[in-house]
């Protein structure tokens, strides 16, 4: 019979001290196998970039790297944003009733207005929204002139004078009327909302052709009107009011205010380290001098640049058109609303300088560094 294949293992020294003995060494084992699992796990996350993502954590990148070359501490980051628009309520402009209740329809037989004026009277006309109520404004201002016309010439001076005051006072009202439906109106103030900040995607919307070229249909819709043809397509009108409100006006300052506090923070280490004195002096010239331009290259141009460019080409697609109504509309726009447009601007003029104002102080940092020639170079890679 052939002896067991362990039968020669010789044991020696007590059982019990062995077996522990084994066992420490597997525990150990199984630690080490652990460790080496967990540092491959993080090596593949890393790899397949399992670090934070987005803007934000460009900008953390950028200030670290930034900090560390200049010796200088990360200030803290102060977020802010633009506030939006005053509310609704707060814009509504009032505007009084013409006389058009009080006219007896039948009187009207044979003129096309006559439907106006009814729905205009009706209990929907009259709990109307401000789209709507515009709409048949305008629609009384194309169709009364004929009717005007028609009335005198049959006698019917009284019937004709009413219809004509009611024309004028809604005329001088037109402007009122479409701050209302537009820039004081739901959509437009959905134009600005400010979504919900989530880091790292504060700037990652889009604004959509669709959005400004809706806004440049509006504009054109209220030069047509207030230059008296009152020529509208009802349902066209109210598409264009909902594709403006979805525009990202808000999310757009959002992501300019975001950036400009970033940014201020990269300003504020390089002025401080160039109080300092210069980053380099005649035959002392510092190892930052030489690490500085690899930094601003591989994580401000090459990470930050084209962000803040395509911020930049947003801003200047989708003001214009907002600036443009703003224009047209500039008698009747509420005290509350220029405060807002005010501020706005000149906040916007700030936001959108901050990049090229950032830049200066890279280029003036490293001035002491680099001979005409390299200096050339630098400033031609911005």
């Amino acid at each position: 019979m052939m002896p067991h294949p362990l039968a020669s293992c010789a044991i020696t020294g007590p059982l019990p001290q062995r077996m522990q003995a084994v066992s420490d060494r597997l525990n150990k084992s199984r630690v080490k196998g652990l460790w080496r699992s967990l540092a491959h796990c993080v090596a593949l996350c890393l790899l397949a970039g399992c670090e934070p993502q987005g803007r934000e954590a460009q900008y953390k990148r950028y200030l670290v790297r930034l900090g560390h070359t200049l010796s200088v501490n990360i200030p803290v980051i102060q977020q802010s944003a633009l506030p939006g628009p005053p509310g609704t309520d707060q814009l509504h402009l009032d505007i009084p009733d013409s006389n058009l209740d009080t006219l007896d329809l039948l009187a009207l037989s044979g003129c096309a207005v006559q439907s106006t004026i009814g729905k205009r009277n009706s209990s929907l006309g009259r709990t109307a929204r401000d789209a709507q109520r515009l709409l048949l404004v305008l629609e009384y201002l194309h169709l009364a002139p004929r009717c005007i016309t028609y009335q005198r010439e049959r006698g019917a001076t009284p019937l004709a004078d009413a219809l004509a005051r009611a024309w004028q006072l809604q005329h001088r009202q037109l402007p009122a009327l479409i701050f209302n439906a537009t820039l004081g109106g739901a959509e437009y103030r959905a134009l600005w909302h400010t979504p919900a900040y989530t880091p790292g995607e504060s700037d990652s919307a889009t604004s959509s052709s669709q959005v400004i070229s809706a806004l440049q249909a509006v504009n054109g819709d209220v030069r047509r009107w207030l230059a008296g043809d009152y020529r509208a397509d009802n349902r066209a009108f109210e598409i264009l009011l909902s594709e403006v409100a979805a525009g990202d006006g808000g999310a757009l300052l959002q992501a300019l205010a975001s950036q400009d506090a970033w940014l201020a923070g990269a300003d504020a280490i390089i002025a401080k380290r160039m109080k300092q004195g210069p980053l380099c002096t005649p035959g002392i010239r510092p190892a930052a001098a030489d690490i500085l331009p690899g930094v601003i290259h591989k994580y401000f141009i090459t990470e930050i640049q084209a962000g803040t460019a395509d911020l930049d080409r947003r801003y200047r697609t989708l003001l214009p058109p907002v600036k443009a109504l703003e224009t047209l509309l500039s008698s009747a726009l509420p005290p509350d609303y220029r405060n807002w447009e005010s501020e706005r601007n000149a906040r916007l003029t700030k936001l959108v300088a901050a990049p090229g104002w950032h830049v200066q102080l890279l280029k003036t940092i490293q001035q002491p560094c680099v001979s005409e020639a390299s200096q050339a170079e630098s400033i031609a890679a911005f």
